[in-house]
């Protein structure tokens, strides 16, 4: 993602669609196309409508698509963008159906694409791009990289980042299937020279932050990592928040997930206050 990314917004003529798409457009983000059924040969804010992704491919060069589609045909819209070769897929989109979900994710990575979410609040490289529904001011220019399951979390640390700055920040999304894990993200900025550090923001439930603390205890992970771990007064057994934060035979606690990052020696933050102290100059 840069400034030179084009993106594609589906259900552009939507209430959110058309809102967030302005406030894009606003931030710098190239978007170049959109797609609501019914509506093509329109336009909003300038910006050219189709009926179908495969119609806006033909018309335009794509790099990336952000889905603002309803949950009923969420789905269907992942799928429509990865046949077209759409290689980044954000769907903000939540309540997705737990299988439609897992079918439209599986068939985009079978077609080389990357998806970011479900219901989630996309990505940003601040200063250049925005392919979700940030906050702007939250976020300047720098060598922090944010990975992140939670939305408000994400804006929070991004804030007391501020004076440090972020390279990218990306905001993985809160339900039981998402299309990219923090260790994959992680991966994708382990190689980024934009980043130097990366910071984790996790929650309970699942065991994606137990994933990437034994790949940076392998060593697959070089660059310095810090993490933040919501949930430490979670009832146990109970699931809270998002769809994914549930945790079940002690799995994805939170004693769990800190334990796996102390035997990886990441530093650990009590607050997102104490992020920047152990990011560090």
């Amino acid at each position: 993602m840069n400034k030179n990314t084009r993106v594609l917004v589906q259900g552009i003529t939507g209430r959110e669609g058309s809102f967030h798409t302005r406030l894009m457009k606003t931030y710098g983000t190239k978007i170049v196309a959109g797609t609501s059924p019914g509506k093509g040969g329109t336009q909003v804010d300038g910006i050219p409508v189709y009926d179908t992704v495969e119609e806006a491919v033909k018309e335009h060069e794509i790099d990336a698509s952000i889905i603002f589609v309803p949950a009923s045909n969420a789905a269907e819209a992942m799928i429509e963008a990865a046949d077209s070769n759409v290689k980044l897929i954000v769907t903000i989109t939540e309540h997705i159906p737990v299988v439609e979900a897992l079918k439209a994710v599986r068939y985009a990575r079978s077609r080389g694409s990357t998806v970011i979410g479900p219901n989630c609040p996309g990505l940003i490289v601040p200063d250049e791009t925005m392919i979700g529904i940030m906050p702007s001011r939250a976020f300047r220019k720098g060598k922090v990289g944010i990975i992140s399951r939670s939305g408000t979390l994400t804006y929070e640390v991004a804030e007391v980042l501020k004076d440090m700055g972020q390279s990218i920040v990306v905001g993985i999304g809160g339900d039981p299937i998402i299309g990219s894990s923090m260790l994959d993200m992680a991966k994708e900025m382990d190689a980024d020279p934009r980043t130097d550090t990366i910071v984790i923001i996790g929650e309970i439930g699942g065991t994606m932050e137990e994933r990437l603390a034994s790949a940076i205890a392998r060593g697959d992970i070089k660059k310095k990592v810090v993490a933040y771990m919501a949930g430490m007064t979670a009832p146990k057994e109970k699931r809270m928040g998002h769809a994914g934060a549930v945790v079940y035979m002690g799995m994805g606690t939170f004693q769990s997930k800190v334990e796996a990052f102390k035997k990886a020696d990441v530093k650990i933050a009590k607050t997102p206050y104490e992020i920047p102290e152990l990011v560090g100059p």
